[in-house]
């Protein structure tokens, strides 16, 4: 989020916690993407598997019309329905539009859209343009409609489309939104494939890293949170060094068998061999989709109900910090880019150089930033 004109503040003081945004939706104790996203997106708490969203361009690793960056554009009362061929004929018969269409017609000056999900925006059967050959990626639109040329159609000549290398849409995306999803991490952990979940984590820690080099923390506000957490857990008073995908340092002292330091609470990853649990000496317990043991099992594993956290610097970060709704992140976020009817504190400039008080590392003698706006109140 962009805040011109504001002063930078420093991140919290050494040793105050991240804020940790409670994600619970209106009708569940345990959440959904869909929700959840609408939350952090939007300022207001939502039911389970319903979306409602504001302005705002999208960059994710998942479909372009998945639940979580969908809720940026979308007003869906079913998460699933990406294209009017996964609608029940009762929706499309009273009006409502699929997700893919609405991300093309809800917001006509979007700027950056980088996902997957492309079989959504074509025809039913047409084949895609880099897997010709597979069943599986066709068109699924009963409308006949190529929303991707309609997209470009609504551009003016020049700005419809852009190819290039990766880094430097990546780089288009962050400098012009601000929004980065990485949905993988929930992919894998659904799937119990903790190695890939942790390796998406570490993709998103340098997409980051990236936005972090092309921007200022004197002009931009970062954020970085999750959804929801997974029933996902590390233990087993492992040694430092030892591999985190690797064994605890002891084996059960019920039946006598290892275990992984990573373990979930249920999912795919629950195995009994001779009516035991199965013995993870005797498989390749390191392979990239190997599934961790589950307590309980499920096809897929479910998201797990506590705080999660979030991460802030720039101006007004110190605006987030301690317990918090989760639909008070966006809220922080545009006031701190003055956004909205509460801009008193709209540009107020920071003598040049000038560092907060918490600030560690600050060179002797430095002038210190002027003290932070009033705290943001939700009426």
């Amino acid at each position: 989020a962009k805040a011109p004109g504001l002063r930078p503040t420093a991140s919290p003081a050494a040793g105050e916690p991240p804020s940790a945004p409670s994600t619970y939706n209106t009708n569940a104790q345990v959440p959904d993407s869909a929700g959840t996203a609408t939350a952090y997106l939007c300022g207001v708490k939502a039911n389970e598997g319903t979306d409602g969203g504001k302005s705002v361009g999208i960059v994710t690793t998942t479909r372009v019309t998945h639940a979580t960056p969908s809720a940026a554009y979308a007003h869906s009362a079913n998460r699933d329905w990406y294209s009017d061929g996964e609608m029940p004929p009762d929706a499309l018969e009273g009006g409502c539009k699929d997700i893919a269409r609405q991300l093309v017609e809800n917001i006509p000056d979007i700027e950056v859209i980088l996902g997957g999900g492309r079989k959504y925006m074509f025809p039913k059967n047409a084949s895609d343009v880099e897997y010709p050959g597979e069943e599986r990626h066709r068109g699924t639109r009963l409308d006949r409609r190529d929303l991707v040329q309609a997209w470009r159609d609504s551009k003016p000549p020049g700005a419809g489309h852009q190819r290039g290398d990766a880094t430097g849409v990546m780089m288009m995306g962050v400098m012009m939104m601000g929004g980065l999803a990485g949905g993988r991490i929930d992919h894998g952990h659904h799937e119990g494939k903790a190695k890939q979940a942790l390796h998406e984590a570490v993709e998103l820690d340098r997409a980051v890293g990236l936005a972090a080099r092309l921007t200022s923390p004197r002009d931009t506000l970062t954020v970085v949170t999750a959804d929801h957490s997974h029933v996902f857990t590390f233990g087993g008073y492992t040694p430092r060094g030892n591999p985190i995908f690797g064994l605890a340092p002891m084996q059960s002292d019920v039946d006598r068998k290892p275990f992984t330091a990573i373990l979930y609470g249920n999912g795919p990853g629950y195995k009994m061999v001779a009516g035991e649990r199965e013995n993870v000496s005797t498989v390749d317990f390191a392979h990239a989709n190997y599934q961790a043991q589950a307590a309980v099992p499920l096809r897929q594993e479910t998201h797990g109900g506590e705080d999660v956290a979030v991460f802030a610097k720039g101006p007004m970060a110190h605006l987030l910090h301690g317990v918090r709704e989760q639909n008070y992140i966006p809220h922080a976020m545009a006031y701190a880019a003055c956004i909205g009817p509460n801009r008193a504190h709209c540009g107020l400039r920071a003598p040049r150089g000038c560092v907060g008080a918490a600030e560690p590392g600050a060179p002797r003698g430095a002038a210190l930033c002027p003290p932070p706006a009033p705290p943001l109140t939700l009426g």
